[in-house]
C-alpha cells in the first residue's frame, strides 16, 4: 500500500491530540510503515458499560477514524470483559462490575453509534473476552509478576484512594493489566485514549517489552467538557450532544454552550482542520464580529459532520423558528388518542424523554408546556378526541389530533 508523506500523515494523527507518547517512535513506526506498505495496527478500547455515545466519545473516535483515512489498520477493542471488572479510571470507590451478558448487549449498540464515525467496512471489531477469558490461572499469575504495587499505587486515582484510606479492591488492579493484554494480543503500534487513559496506556507499553515486542506508541485525546462548560461531558450530567441526536437537537445544544468553549468544540467536536482553526481564532479575537456567528457556523459544523450539509441549514432553520422566535414548528411528529392517557405516559411512549422519572423531573422543572401553558399536574390525564400541541424542554414538539 501507498502511504501519503510522514507530515501529511503527522498533520492529521497530531490534530487535536493532547500528547503523543512518544513523538520518535510514532514517526519511525509511520516511517517503516511507509517504506514496507505495511499498515500500523492503531488500537482503541472501548468499555461497554454505558450504551449511550455522545460528541465526547466521538473525539477519540474521530482519532481512529483518522488513521483509517491514512490506511492503517483501524482495531476496536470490545472491552466486554474488562467492563466486568470496571474501568477503576477517575474514580473515587470501586465501580459496580456487570455481567458479560450486559457487557456484550452494550456492546452492540456501541459499535452500531460509533459507525456514525468509523469506516464499518475497514474496522477491524474484536472482544477481548476472546483471550482474557481463556487465561488459567497460572497465566494471570504470570501476568501480575510483570507489574509492583507501587507502580500501580503511583496512578492518581489510586493514591488519593490509598491516603484516603477508601478501599481499592484487589481486582481493580487488574484492569490495567488486562487492558495492557489487550496491546500484547494484538500487537498494537499505536493505542489511543482519552487523557484519563494515559496510565492504562503506558501499561500496555510496560507488558509489550515484557513480552518481547515493539511498545506501542501513545496518543491521549483532551476530555470535552459538555455543553455546561464545567462537567465532563457525559448524559448523567445532562450536558451531552448526543451522536444520534437528531439535526435539531445537535443544532440547539451547540448553541447552548459559552463562548469561551466555541474554539475547543471546533477542534474536538467539528473536526476543524487548522485552517478553520486560524479562522474561528480570528474572528473570536475580531470585536466586531458576534461571537454568536461564530458559534452558528460551529452548529451546522457538527451536525454536518453527524448529518449532512443540508440537514444543518434545516436545523439553523428550525432553531431560528422555535427558539429565536418562539414559533411552533411546522413539521413535528403527530399522533392521535384512542384512549384517555396521562401526560407522562404521552411523553415517555412518543420518546419526547427516555423515562417516566425523567418526564417527572421535566413537569417539575416546569420544562413541560400545552400549548404554551405550563403543566403543573403530574397526574394530569389527556383526554382522546382532544387536540394540542405538546413541548418538551426547549425542542421537542408533538401535535396530539
Amino acid at each position: 500500500m501507498t502511504f501519503k508523506s510522514i507530515d501529511t500523515q503527522w498533520e492529521l494523527i497530531s490534530r487535536g491530540a493532547e500528547e503523543i507518547i512518544p513523538e520518535n517512535e510514532l514517526k519511525s513506526k509511520l516511517e517503516k510503515s511507509k517504506s514496507s506498505g505495511a499498515p500500523l495496527i492503531v488500537k482503541l478500547g472501548c468499555d461497554p458499560s454505558r450504551a449511550d455515545l455522545h460528541v465526547g466519545h466521538g473525539v477519540v473516535l474521530r482519532k481512529l477514524r483518522h488513521f483509517q483515512d491514512l490506511g492503517h489498520q483501524a482495531v476496536l477493542v470490545i472491552g466486554d470483559f474488562t467492563a466486568m471488572i470496571g474501568d477503576p479510571s477517575g474514580r473515587n470507590k470501586t465501580r459496580p462490575q456487570l455481567t458479560l451478558e450486559e457487557t456484550k448487549a452494550n456492546a452492540q449498540s456501541y459499535i452500531e453509534q460509533a459507525g456514525h464515525i468509523l469506516n464499518i467496512d475497514t474496522l477491524k471489531i474484536v472482544y477481548n473476552s476472546d483471550w482474557l477469558n481463556v487465561m488459567n490461572f497460572s497465566d494471570v499469575i504470570r501476568l501480575t509478576s510483570h507489574y509492583t504495587v507501587a507502580r500501580m499505587l503511583e496512578r492518581d486515582d489510586f493514591t488519593k484512594r490509598y491516603q484516603s484510606e477508601t478501599p481499592i479492591s484487589i481486582h481493580e488492579f487488574m484492569y490495567p493489566l488486562a487492558q495492557g493484554m489487550d496491546s500484547v494480543e494484538l500487537k498494537a503500534d499505536v493505542e489511543l485514549g482519552g487523557t484519563d487513559q494515559k496510565f492504562n496506556l503506558l501499561v500496555g507499553r510496560d507488558l509489550q517489552r515484557e513480552y518481547d515486542q515493539p511498545p506501542q506508541a501513545i496518543i491521549t485525546c483532551p476530555l470535552l467538557e459538555g455543553t455546561d462548560g464545567v462537567e465532563k461531558m457525559s448524559k448523567s450530567y445532562g450536558n451531552d450532544i448526543g451522536l444520534t441526536d437528531s439535526p435539531e437537537d445537535m443544532y440547539g445544544k451547540s448553541m447552548s454552550i459559552s463562548d469561551e468553549m466555541i474554539e475547543k468544540y471546533y477542534l474536538l467536536a467539528a473536526d476543524a482542520d487548522e485552517k478553520t482553526m486560524n479562522d474561528v481564532r480570528s474572528q473570536l479575537s475580531d470585536s466586531s464580529v458576534n461571537p454568536r456567528d461564530v458559534k452558528r457556523a460551529l452548529g451546522r459544523a457538527i451536525v454536518a459532520l453527524y448529518h449532512s450539509d443540508e440537514a444543518a441549514q434545516r436545523a439553523e432553520q428550525h432553531f431560528d423558528q422555535v427558539i429565536v422566535n418562539k414559533d411552533v414548528p411546522d413539521d413535528m411528529d403527530e399522533i392521535s388518542l384512542d384512549e384517555d392517557m396521562s401526560i407522562l405516559d404521552i411523553i415517555v411512549d412518543n420518546g419526547m424523554t427516555k423515562s417516566k422519572g425523567e418526564a417527572r423531573r421535566m413537569v417539575k422543572q416546569g420544562a413541560v408546556r400545552i400549548d404554551n401553558e405550563k403543566v403543573t399536574d403530574m397526574d394530569l390525564v389527556i383526554s382522546k378526541g382532544t387536540n394540542m400541541v405538546i413541548k418538551v424542554g426547549k425542542r421537542r414538539f408533538l401535535r396530539v389530533k
